[in-house]
């Protein structure tokens, strides 16, 4: 049976990060793509010396051309530059959306086939780009950001409650940034809903954390940005379709009247299988989580309609 093959796009922090934990969970072979000439070669020959310590036998294999990327079933592209302090999501957006065009225009040549991940931010915003440049069917083309923000969110409140973070489902809804939607109704510890463990005014502040959770790492790095749990998040996706878990996962992917949003990547539940995300489910909102995802879901619309106008 021949190995699945996962490519990286990307050998920063996040892309060589999540490389390696494919590698060490043997989910595929990985190839490791970076401009940046010998460096994901020396990221992945690093990786291959470590095999014999952790006992995996999958190939890695570092590049700076698309060549060896050829046949791929799922391409992870991480690319783009990583948010500064004091920078929006919304400041990388020509810079990054110059890049994910042209990575997604090579990848698309290559692997025709393949599933595309997208973890390079403004995430909805990449997301919507992917899909238009590679012309791939929508359930090809997702984007990783609810898996991030809902693991963020079940970390506060694991802290806030001194539990184990195996008993929290955390559910977050609309785009990546700053106008998420965490829900209170639907995340739970131990099947009780959080709103019945922690005081009002407490969880709001622990919402507001989790919507800044990519600035407070950023702010406390300085001279950097998440990996960990971003690549974390993005091998969750993986190893869901690789294994054909259909694990629903909140994830950026194109809706067509779901929750009354059309023609947009914005962060629903999606059942992830070997397809890609074969399934939206649709969920009741209360008036409160509705108003909340439009107003997000109208603000990913203004940075897809700005990147209409630079394509």
């Amino acid at each position: 049976m021949s190995k699945s093959k996962i490519t990286v796009i990307g050998a920063g922090n996040v892309g060589a990060t999540t490389a390696q934990r494919i590698v060490e969970k043997e989910i595929g072979d990985v190839v490791l793509v970076d401009i940046v000439e010998d460096m994901p070669q020396g990221k992945c020959l690093d990786m291959a010396e470590a095999a014999s310590v952790y006992g995996y036998d999958t190939k890695i294999t570092g590049t700076n051309a698309y060549d060896e990327t050829a046949d791929s079933d799922i391409v992870v592209i991480t690319s783009g530059l990583p948010r500064k302090p004091g920078m929006s999501r919304d400041d990388l957006l020509k810079v990054n959306a110059d890049i994910v065009k042209s990575v997604t225009e090579n990848v698309a040549v290559k692997s025709p086939n393949c599933i595309l991940i997208i973890v390079s931010n403004p995430l909805d915003a990449m997301t919507y780009i992917a899909h238009k440049v590679s012309g791939f069917p929508k359930e090809r083309v997702l984007g990783m950001a609810g898996v991030l923000d809902a693991s963020r969110l079940a970390t506060f409140i694991s802290m806030e409650l001194n539990v184990s973070i195996e008993n929290i489902n955390a559910f977050v809804l609309g785009g990546h940034g700053d106008s998420m939607v965490p829900s209170k109704r639907y995340t739970t510890v131990a099947g009780i809903p959080v709103s019945e463990l922690i005081p009002k005014d407490r969880l709001e502040e622990i919402i507001q954390r989790t919507r800044d959770g990519g600035a407070e790492i950023v702010k406390l790095l300085k001279t950097g940005s998440a990996f960990y749990a971003p690549s974390a998040s993005a091998v969750d996706m993986v190893e869901s379709i690789l294994k054909d878990k259909k694990k629903i996962l909140p994830c950026a992917t194109l809706c067509e009247g779901e929750y009354g949003i059309d023609g947009l990547f914005v962060g629903v539940p999606v059942k992830i299988g070997s397809r890609g995300a074969e399934k939206i489910i649709e969920i009741n909102l209360d008036s409160e989580e509705s108003s909340a995802l439009k107003k997000s879901a109208d603000e990913v619309k203004e940075l897809c309609d700005k990147i209409d106008k630079m394509l």
